[in-house]
């Protein structure tokens, strides 16, 4: 049975907080879409993930862009050509516009997605207002420029070339056979560790930024009160009604199954070891109080064959892509030879007239 890491804000309970501070939804909860992939230790036999060559690194821009979904890289839960996933300003962004630039990502870049939602949202974003300035950008002709109509010209013929070293390129839809992933496997089955994970839930009293005393006071009130009743009563109830943290509060307070890695130390060193139905004390971080109760635990595992069997697959047809694209492109060098003019090339970086 595969694990099911979840994605909803557990704000920052979580070791890595959304670097906007944004209410986006960044972990998926148990039993929606498709389950995560195992986080196993791929790097012995894959070269590392890729840019993404789309993302505007630290993108900040005035919009008020509401992403609505982060599944678009989830198959089982792939929306609707016309579902809305952003809004900016008054007008709707839908799944079939945004859809076809994440399909042209590699494997790499998608499974570097998958694992961070944080990064999904930020390409989205960065991908919306690329759209967002292209259409301001035609209502005035700026494509009619002279140094437009010559980068588009150039950017034509990489796009062509690109195109067609991936045709050239291309691993055959039968490879790898189930030998082949069942060979590498055993062969690097000791490096393929699953780490512990914990299902948790949460109710979040949250304390005001520049909170006098009194109102600190009344916020650890809040959450003693909440933690004793959570030991005998019904949680879920109490999150519901309780708890700050919209989103989780709506689920009963379920954050999910959270790898230990992904939890913030000061939350992990009290929950760890904890049995199953445990509640904590209230426990104190930067924006409130938090009382978490363990739903469920799983210890650390060596990935089965099934857990990982579509993660090698694809890391193995993507090692063979890139194989066959360096022989092609050896190959073309080889029949068409290179003769550069070195001391001519070098006066194109000099900048004097």
């Amino acid at each position: 049975m595969k694990n099911s890491i979840p994605h909803l804000p557990l704000r920052t309970i979580l070791r890595h907080p959304d670097p906007e501070g944004s209410e986006v939804s960044r972990l998926r909860p148990k039993g929606h879409g498709r389950p995560a992939r195992v986080d196993a230790d791929f790097r012995a036999f894959r070269l590392p993930i890729s840019d993404f060559r789309f993302l505007i690194s630290d993108f900040r821009f005035p919009l008020s862009v509401i992403l609505l979904s982060a599944a678009l890289l989830v198959p089982s839960a792939l929306p609707a050509a016309d579902d809305v996933i952003a809004r900016v300003g008054e007008t709707e962004i839908r799944a079939a516009q945004v859809k076809p630039y994440l399909d042209n990502l590699s494997e790499q870049d998608r499974e570097a997605l998958e694992k961070n939602p944080a990064a999904l949202s930020q390409a989205v974003r960065a991908l919306i207002v690329q759209q967002q300035l292209f259409k301001e950008a035609l209502a005035v002709g700026w494509e009619k420029t002279p140094e437009v109509v010559e980068q588009i010209e150039r950017n034509r013929q990489g796009v062509i070339a690109e195109s067609y070293i991936q045709s050239v390129a291309r691993v055959p839809d039968s490879f790898p056979s189930d030998d082949e992933i069942r060979s590498v496997y055993e062969a690097k089955k000791a490096d393929l560790k699953v780490p512990g994970q914990l299902r948790l839930a949460q109710v979040y009293v949250a304390i005001p930024k520049d909170a006098d005393k009194p109102a600190q006071e009344k916020a650890k009130a809040r959450a003693d009160e909440v933690a004793k009743a959570a030991k005998s009563g019904d949680f879920a109830a109490l999150a519901r009604s309780k708890s700050d943290e919209r989103e989780s509060a709506a689920r009963g307070g379920e954050v999910g199954w959270l790898a230990e890695s992904q939890i913030r130390p000061e939350i992990r060193s009290k929950v760890a070891g904890l049995a199953k139905g445990t509640v904590t004390e209230p426990i104190r971080l930067g924006d409130g109080w938090y009382v978490v109760k363990v739903l469920d635990t799983k210890e650390p595992h060596t990935a089965t064959l099934d857990e990982v069997k579509d993660q090698l697959a694809r890391a193995l047809r993507a090692e063979r892509a890139r194989a066959n694209r360096e022989t092609y492109l050896t190959k073309l060098q080889q029949q068409s030879p290179v003769a550069l003019d070195e001391i001519g090339l070098g006066k194109l970086l000099d900048r004097k007239p």
